[in-house]
């Protein structure tokens, strides 16, 4: 069992200039995402992704809850069956929490996202919205139940698979060690995102808590890319390139557990080749998620996909959310008119529209009570939706589209 901080070395991989080269493309990639839609537009798209990150970080941990039942949690509809309930719980406080992250991580001074403070806060924050059942681990050996306190370092030993994590009595030295070596301004560059990567496996080595260290590590991670700044983060996922490659995720993290070979394989502890590999496969993801959204939110595709969405439901080959009628083909018109400007007055949607004013507001209601038009006032202008019953169709493959 690791005692020693040392053993937790190499902290950044060594020899690896190329890893520079794959996360200045990230940064690159992801900064030109901000000049794709207006910026009303993404700042809806980010409260999407908000769900979307919840989803997939559920799904890493085996908890399939899918964004229809998420949305539906955060309206305060819950299923009858109290499994499902407490796994819509969960998802909410997963979305919760990152959204209080990110707030922090606008004030003046945020802390050390790398401390143990801030690192124990997700935790504790996350954990205390939980209901009770999922606040309590069962060890797979022994059978034995304890229960997570919600912030606190754990205060036994554990055993994940063939890795064995820092003894107990050593966690606040390995955290001290985590935090000084991995706050972000310790770093230059796109090596603060190859940062982000060894930071994302060592903590997950370390296992400072009882439960809930891959949900830490990822809510970390998200600050992380935030806290760098990772221009344009937020309009893509981490966590949803990360589940849709679980298991070769779960492959890379146990590369990097693995101690030194041989006197080729760096100077620390563990291997630097396979901290390489992990850094590697997390940049590759990050890059292929970056790609993904760029593709998605050219101006001209968006456009062409609303107006086949509106298309398919006005002849009923897309079901109708719950209580709404079919679309009628005009309706296109106005969503492109709104995703063209970012925001519209409401005459100007009916106008762009070319039905008669009555017919007009008519259908221009519909479009706010679903949701494909957001507006703050019941006169006020309106900005393109994204609600989840249509998303799906919008930005293909971000999430499973449910048929029913």
């Amino acid at each position: 069992m690791p005692d020693s901080i040392s053993q937790m070395t190499p902290l950044l991989p060594e020899q690896a200039e190329d890893l520079q080269d794959l996360a200045l493309k990230v940064v690159q990639g992801s900064a030109s995402l901000g000049t794709r839609q207006h910026p009303v537009t993404l700042r809806t798209l980010r409260e999407l992704l908000r769900v979307i990150n919840s989803y997939y970080s559920n799904l890493i941990e085996g908890h399939n809850t899918h964004p229809h039942d998420i949305v539906r949690a955060m309206q305060q509809q819950y299923d009858a069956e109290p499994a499902k309930r407490n796994l819509q719980l969960e998802s909410v406080a997963h979305i919760s929490v990152q959204r209080q992250m990110e707030l922090l991580l606008q004030e003046e001074a945020p802390p050390n996202i790398a401390g143990q403070e801030f690192l124990c806060s997700l935790h504790r924050d996350f954990f205390k919205l939980l209901p009770e059942e999922l606040q309590i681990m069962t060890n797979p050996d022994t059978g034995q139940e304890s229960r997570v306190i919600p912030g606190e370092l754990r205060t036994q030993p554990v055993r994940i698979g063939q890795h064995q994590p820092p003894g107990h009595d050593s966690l606040d030295a390995f955290m001290g060690r985590f935090g000084e070596s991995y706050a972000p301004e310790r770093h230059h560059g796109a090596g603060k995102l190859v940062a982000a990567a060894a930071a994302h496996h060592r903590l997950m080595w370390i296992h400072p808590f009882l439960d809930g260290n891959g949900r830490v590590a990822r809510l970390f991670t998200e600050a992380y890319l935030h806290r760098i700044p990772v221009h344009g983060f937020g309009l893509w996922s981490v966590s949803r390139g990360l589940a849709r490659r679980n298991d070769d995720y779960k492959a890379a993290l146990t590369w990097a557990d693995a101690p030194r070979r041989n006197d080729l394989d760096g100077r620390g502890n563990l291997s630097n080749e396979g901290l390489i590999k992990f850094c590697r496969f997390f940049l590759e993801v990050c890059l292929d998620q970056v790609e993904y959204m760029n593709s998605l939110l050219q101006l001209d595709g968006l456009v062409e996909r609303v107006r086949s969405y509106v298309q398919l439901r006005g002849t009923a080959m897309i079901p109708n959310p719950p209580g709404m009628d079919n679309l009628r083909l005009e309706a296109g018109r106005m969503l492109q008119e709104v995703l063209l400007r970012g925001e519209s007055p409401r005459g100007a949607v009916i106008e762009a529209s070319g039905l008669k004013e009555r017919t007009g507001r008519n259908l221009l209601a519909q479009l706010v009570a679903e949701g494909l038009l957001i507006s703050d006032t019941p006169k006020g202008d309106v900005r393109i939706g994204f609600p989840i019953h249509a998303a799906g169709w919008f930005f293909p493959e971000l999430y499973p589209v449910l048929s029913r």
